[in-house]
């Protein structure tokens, strides 16, 4: 007679995969950015952010062990996406026109993909950036520098005007994260419930036609 088939005798395909702790975490970090962009760090509650992740507040704590670890996580994380996906010297193309073009997409990109990070980030710089001040340094600086490096070379070899390389970086970064910062002004104006991809693109459309004909990469 044979025995009846036991879990553990299953071909290892037929069995639920446990999801890894990376896609977890993302998980409660998408959830997190949502509660603290609505609340801000004071108003955003741990089980209210377990529960738009779909968890238990213990299984949360788990990974993120305080309120204030998960927002210094978010911060971070926000910050790292643009600097993956922004960096000047990494954009690709061989002409300062290609790659400030790529440069300007990625960030609408950004915040058309992660508007309520945006908000989180800047609501935390508007407040002194206390939790994000040394990231930064860290982080930030050092890319940045490299980026003002690439332009000041550009101006030198008349492929660009001669221009402050800090402030361009300045408004292209006002101008493309206002589209998640201030998209609710944006749908008022237009008359739109939300925003749709052809507004993302226009917006980068035209702020790349600014920019290269403000800094004559035309």
């Amino acid at each position: 007679m044979t025995s009846p088939a036991h879990d553990s005798d299953k071909p290892a395909a037929t069995k639920p995969k446990r999801r890894s702790r990376a896609m977890i975490e993302q998980q409660i970090l998408a959830a997190a950015e949502d509660v603290f962009a609505q609340f801000g760090f004071q108003g955003a509650a741990i089980d209210g952010i377990a529960e738009r992740a779909g968890i238990s507040k213990q299984n949360m704590l788990y990974y993120f062990p305080s309120k204030e670890v998960l927002y210094q996580r978010v911060l971070q994380n926000i910050v790292d996406l643009w600097l993956d996906k922004m960096t000047l010297l990494e954009q690709a193309g061989d002409e300062p026109r290609t790659m400030m073009a790529n440069y300007i997409r990625g960030k609408i990109e950004l915040s058309q993909e992660h508007p309520n990070g945006s908000k989180v980030f800047a609501n935390e710089i508007i407040n002194g950036a206390d939790r994000l001040k040394e990231y930064l340094r860290d982080r930030l600086l050092p890319q940045l520098e490299a980026d003002v490096v690439l332009i000041r070379q550009w101006i030198a070899e008349g492929k660009i005007n001669d221009i402050d390389p800090y402030h361009l970086f300045f408004m292209i970064w006002a101008s493309t994260q206002t589209y998640a910062d201030f998209s609710t002004q944006i749908e008022m104006v237009l008359g739109k419930p939300a925003l749709q991809q052809q507004d993302y693109d226009k917006a980068s459309e035209f702020l790349i036609e600014l920019v290269l004909k403000g800094t004559g990469m035309t």
